[in-house]
């Protein structure tokens, strides 16, 4: 489709997201699920922000392990003051991907920029840190001092069965890792995702450009140059991500890479969330800078959809076939997917940055009573 048929698409896809937003009677939250594999400044939006009723916290593994990912969303709903929000542990392996077939294809068609769990060094010098490398069952000692709280007694993905049959039709949920217990849920009730009131996740990739003048911005972009369709949450475990995009979902909303290519945590936006005087604050003033906002842009799309500039109406679903392209991300235009399944989603391929950056700041500096 070409873009000037995106714009013209823009208004009315904006308005089916804005009323999906705004849905709610007086007094009542907007009842969402924030499904990670690191409780991180995204989630913090989420929970500081009023108008949000944050059922609970589901972790995964991805970027790190399920049971250190728990550990981190505790501590940091400690550092919030949102001891209130149960946390529930998901899935600590892909459904079929493992570290040892990830090495195997990196033998056979070359090497992966990031594997979260497994990443053991760096391709090429970055100006990102190396994280340390350890086994599912460890847990390292929390940089900001370990969790007081315990996580709830049920696995991530009953649970998640559990709150959709419970508020059929009004839950959210918000995916920034990768999709292991939506396809679990979905695997174990199959009116799950129809259940849901929407999807929103940060995965998969179309064709993301350089936008920034910068060192991390041309870091970034080189992984998307000969690969612009393989990115980490669904390359994590493909098959989970091909069972819950199939999945009938009222509506979804995918967050590729494409929209955070002109986006930065920079020093100056890090100084201008954490200027005020909260633990929150203080622990956000840390910030490694130079990263890409990628889930920050879900949670913004899903708090304020008009930060949507650009976006299109695409068939997706993911290669699962052990080759070259394992993991990648398949597109179609309407009336030219194979139709075998595959769902309609709204892609978000730009937002209004200052916008975003605003959202950010009004929601990171609120206070935070209670917070441990």
């Amino acid at each position: 489709m070409p873009r000037s048929r995106h714009r013209a698409a823009r208004a009315a896809l904006l308005a089916a997201l804005v009323l999906s937003a705004g849905d709610v009677g007086a007094g009542e939250g907007r009842k969402i699920i924030v499904d990670d594999d690191g409780f991180n400044t995204a989630q913090w939006m989420v929970v500081m922000a009023p108008e949000a009723e944050v059922l609970g916290a589901t972790t995964v593994s991805g970027n790190v392990w399920a049971k250190a990912a728990t550990a981190d969303a505790l501590r940091r709903l400690e550092i919030a003051g949102r001891t209130d929000i149960p946390v529930y542990e998901g899935a600590t392996y892909p459904l079929l991907n493992t570290e040892a077939r990830t090495a195997l294809w990196e033998k056979l068609y070359g090497r992966l920029i990031w594997k979260g769990a497994w990443h053991t060094e760096w391709v090429e010098p970055t100006e990102q840190s190396l994280p340390t490398y350890h086994g599912p069952d460890e847990v390292p000692d929390h940089p900001w001092g370990n969790p007081t709280t315990e996580a709830a007694d049920l696995i991530a993905a009953n649970f998640m069965i559990q709150a959709v049959r419970e508020h059929p039709g009004e839950v959210s949920i918000l995916a920034t890792g990768p999709l292991t217990n939506l396809a679990l849920a979905q695997r174990l009730d199959p009116e799950f995702a129809s259940l849901a009131k929407e999807l929103i996740y940060m995965g998969g990739s179309l064709n993301p450009q350089q936008e920034l003048d910068s060192v991390a911005a041309e870091q970034f972009a080189r992984e998307f140059v000969n690969s612009p369709r393989r990115e980490f949450n669904i390359r994590f475990d493909p098959e989970a991500a091909a069972i819950a995009l199939r999945a009938p979902w009222k509506r979804i909303v995918m967050i590729p890479v494409d929209p955070s290519t002109a986006t930065e945590l920079t020093p100056e936006l890090i100084a201008r969330i954490s200027d005020t005087d909260t633990l929150l604050a203080e622990k956000l003033a840390e910030a490694e800078p130079g990263f890409p906002l990628w889930d920050i842009i879900a949670a913004g799309v899903w708090l304020e959809p008009d930060l949507i500039t650009e976006s299109e109406e695409l068939f997706v679903d993911i290669n699962t076939m052990f080759g070259p392209s394992y993991g990648d991300m398949l597109s179609w235009s309407p009336g030219y997917e194979p139709g075998l399944g595959e769902q309609r989603q709204v892609a978000v391929l730009e937002v209004d940055v200052a916008a975003l950056e605003t959202l950010m700041a009004d929601l990171l500096t609120r206070p935070t009573p209670g917070a441990e």
